[in-house]
């Protein structure tokens, strides 16, 4: 691709490397702990410890690589990564799994800040957006190759933890090789609850219902599959082909909330969830194509919501604050993240599989109703005012560098938010 800068495609072969390995991990864990009959509210706090030790890394790491650089940094991630899978394959206990997935979390929101940092220095003002668009392309293909790599084999053996292990140690060599020079200072996220709230409180209560619904998906969706008897096969394409159809989504409605209400397009969408919930509660099919189907439409819609709540945020927020919004909203989606899947698995527990699409329709209906009342109380800003609609990756892989990336953040912002190197007084 000759419009980007050479220097951008090794960190992409190491991103996608990150993410393959990402998509192994994060499906092999649910179904191997769900055949060695792992409790649902066991399995579901494999979700939570993910989320909080994402956000910490999140949080953490700017100041982190400040200190001891992003080469030294991100070694260091890639190795807590290979110790979390192979130390899980070493102890299949949940009470071992849990703090493990939450050091995965950790690890893997470095490397991923760490990379997109490089490929922030390393892309033009000019090239971002072709930048960030390719990024979210090649992450997306990686992390639905490394779901669908589980059909490959069998998941009582160690061969898909080896796997996400080799993979996430290959990630450190293109980057690791490759960077000759240490690139821009990380940048970091803050939390400004009460001008989110000024700006836009259906975003806020938006996001953390949605972190709720889709984190609940992603980890104890494939324990749904599993326990309604799909084969691996279709459950590995049951997780893939959602996410896959939530990006292919978000083309046609960023086209919609583009030219109308957005709030209006996010009650639809949630419309739509709330429906296919109740038909993965009450019919829980057995079918393949009926599975596959429900699958697809219900990714459409709980991947495509997170960039309308984000693109809905920027439209009533302050110029040069879309780095601020969109780190705020992130970690609000965190907050459910850490929920969702705590929650779902709880009542799992105690009504089955369907518990799960019984807490995705609880949020999905929660979130209708409030986005209809805002409606009510507020006008929705004139055409003129709206910022664009952008089509990002999922909110589970994102992070404030994720967001550098965006076009619509403005370049003095993003200079604006780097953490800085500590000087000599503050390493002491």
């Amino acid at each position: 691709m000759p419009f980007l800068p050479r220097a951008v495609y090794p960190l992409m072969i190491g991103s996608a490397l990150l993410m393959f390995a990402g998509g192994v991990n994060g499906l092999i864990l649910p179904l191997r702990g769900s055949q060695e009959g792992f409790s649902s509210f066991a399995l579901g706090l494999l979700g939570t410890g993910w989320a909080m030790g994402y956000i910490l890394g999140c949080l953490v790491m700017p100041r982190t690589v400040a200190r001891v650089g992003h080469i030294r940094a991100f070694g260091a991630m890639t190795a807590l990564a290979v110790v979390s899978v192979l130390a899980s394959l070493l102890v299949i206990q949940s009470w071992a799994w849990v703090p493990l997935r939450g050091v995965a979390g950790f690890a893997f929101a470095g490397a991923a800040m760490i990379v997109e940092s490089w490929l922030n220095e390393r892309a033009e003002s000019a090239s971002r957006g072709r930048v960030f668009g390719l990024y979210t392309m090649i992450n997306l293909a990686a992390t639905t190759l490394g779901q669908l790599s589980l059909t490959l084999g069998p998941t009582s053996t160690h061969l898909f933890f080896v796997l996400a292990a080799i993979f996430y140690a290959l990630a450190l060599l293109p980057s690791g090789l490759y960077a000759s020079h240490q690139p821009n200072p990380l940048v970091g996220a803050s939390l400004d609850l009460p001008t989110l709230w000024r700006n836009s409180p259906v975003a806020v209560v938006s996001v953390i219902l949605v972190g709720v619904s889709n984190s609940a998906f992603g980890t104890l969706g494939a324990v749904y599959a599993d326990r309604i008897d799909l084969d691996i096969a279709t459950i590995a394409f049951f997780m893939s082909l959602a996410i896959l159809a939530g990006a292919g989504a978000q083309i046609p409605i960023g086209y919609l909330s583009d030219r109308m209400d957005r709030r209006l397009v996010l009650v639809a969408i949630a419309g739509v969830a709330f429906l296919v919930d109740l038909f993965l509660i009450v019919v829980q099919p057995s079918s393949v194509p009926m599975a596959l189907a429900a699958s697809a439409v219900f990714g459409a819609c709980i991947f495509s919501m997170y960039p309308v709540i984000v693109a809905h945020a920027n439209d009533h927020a302050p110029e040069n604050y879309f780095l601020r919004t969109s780190g705020g909203l992130l970690l609000l989606f965190g907050v459910g993240s850490i929920a969702g899947p705590l929650l779902a698995g709880v009542i799992m527990s105690a009504a089955g599989p369907s518990g799960l699409f019984i807490t995705t329709a609880l949020t999905h209906v929660t979130l209708i109703g409030y986005a209809l009342w805002r409606i009510r109380q507020r006008a929705a800003p004139t055409q003129e005012n709206k910022t664009d609609f952008v089509p990002v990756t999922s909110a589970r892989y994102s992070t404030m560098e994720t967001a550098s990336l965006d076009p619509r953040a403005e370049e003095e912002e993003i200079e604006e938010q780097r953490v800085e190197t500590p000087t000599e007084d503050e390493n002491g």
